[in-house]
């Protein structure tokens, strides 16, 4: 018959065992605590649509496949989504041109009737001149921009 070595693994590795099942219900009570988001802006009216935005979060631009972005919820509060072909937003000085955003899949309003997200086009750092754009286009062609000021905060 082996002899076990009484080593310090040998004599306390069931307890380690012990402490890794502890771990999921660190992990749990983690996932229960919901984040709290920034308050939602003020509804704006573009063309037939009433539209209020929510940044996720007040932290800088990230990076996301060679773009800086920034994330937004976007609600639709009158007109319907179904009545929208496409939707962007970005963050500058001014909005961007529907050609040009075309041209790539970042800044596209998606999700569902209840809540739209988009990861919008934003430069690295804020300045007071930019402001948020949302350019919405319906089935008949039609297109309609609005903006929003930036917060205070996050011009430092």
């Amino acid at each position: 018959m082996a002899r076990r070595k009484n080593t310090f693994w040998n004599r306390n590795k069931f307890k380690f065992s012990g402490l890794i099942l502890l771990l999921p219900i660190y992990f749990l009570y983690q996932s229960l605590q919901p984040p709290e988001f920034p308050p939602v802006w003020d509804e704006k009216t573009i063309g037939p649509f009433k539209v209020a935005i929510q940044p996720l979060n007040n932290e800088p631009p990230y990076a996301h496949h060679d773009d800086w972005v920034k994330d937004f919820s976007a609600y639709v509060n009158e007109g319907e989504v179904r009545d929208i072909r496409q939707g962007y937003v970005n963050i500058g000085t001014s909005a961007i041109p529907l050609q040009e955003l075309e041209q790539d899949d970042v800044g596209i309003l998606h999700g569902s009737e209840l809540l739209q997200h988009v990861h919008a086009i934003a430069p690295k750092t804020f300045s007071a001149e930019q402001r948020v754009w949302v350019t919405l286009q319906t089935w008949d062609g039609d297109v309609y921009q609005g903006n929003w000021e930036l917060p205070a905060d996050w011009l430092k």
